[in-house]
């Protein structure tokens, strides 16, 4: 199903092709014009396998952040990208299929970089722009797995590459609670493992 929302001289493109997605998932890719088959989704046990065209939001309507949770994943980029694409973890999802989608992103890419970044709509808001991660291993070529976490403890967001920590905001900043996902950038091949929320007492 192809469903295109127009907001005034906005049109956002909300996916959902038989086939191209595993069950019970959803996508919204940044491109209007993209065709129906234009990104793929393969699920194998614990693994999603992801080959994007357009830059998009990937996620299931019942994987919500809420109060104190960690969402992680280990993402593989399978082939290097010119330029570099990003690929990581979003949380605060609002109306993902309404003409106004909010949410905030944490993402890293092969040269060993990570960004934050919020949508409200087609407007995006950098609030940490692309900066050098030490805890990613060497940045030449691709590496093998980043793992990436959010964790929400009380008024903070954390957010970790491995086991350390590269930023920290506000809850009130980040966005608040609302559905989690991935955000693949475009035209790439990336491998995601252990996707999950664990939800804290």
């Amino acid at each position: 199903m192809r469903l295109i929302l127009a907001a005034g001289p906005i049109v956002i493109l909300l996916l959902q092709a038989a086939g191209t997605l595993p069950v019970g998932w959803k996508a919204r890719v940044d491109d209007p014009q993209a065709a129906p088959n234009a990104v793929s989704v393969a699920a194998e046990k614990e693994s999603l396998k992801f080959k994007s065209g357009p830059a998009g939001i990937y996620y299931k309507p019942d994987m919500k952040a809420e109060k104190d949770y960690e969402l992680t994943a280990s993402f593989s980029q399978l082939e290097p990208s010119v330029p570099p694409e990003p690929y990581g973890l979003f949380i605060a999802g609002v109306d993902l299929e309404k003409e106004v989608p909010r949410y905030t992103s944490f993402e890293v890419r092969q040269d060993g970089k990570f960004r934050i970044s919020s949508r409200n709509g087609d407007k995006g808001i950098t609030i940490v722009e692309w900066k050098a991660a030490a805890p990613m291993a060497d940045p030449k070529g691709v590496k093998t797995s980043n793992t990436l976490t959010i964790r929400a403890q009380l008024a903070a967001i954390h957010f970790l590459i491995g086991d350390r920590e590269v930023h920290q905001m506000s809850r009130a900043r980040a966005g608040g609670d609302g559905l989690a996902g991935v955000r693949i950038g475009k035209n790439l091949q990336v491998q995601v493992d252990k996707l999950g929320v664990k939800k804290f007492p």
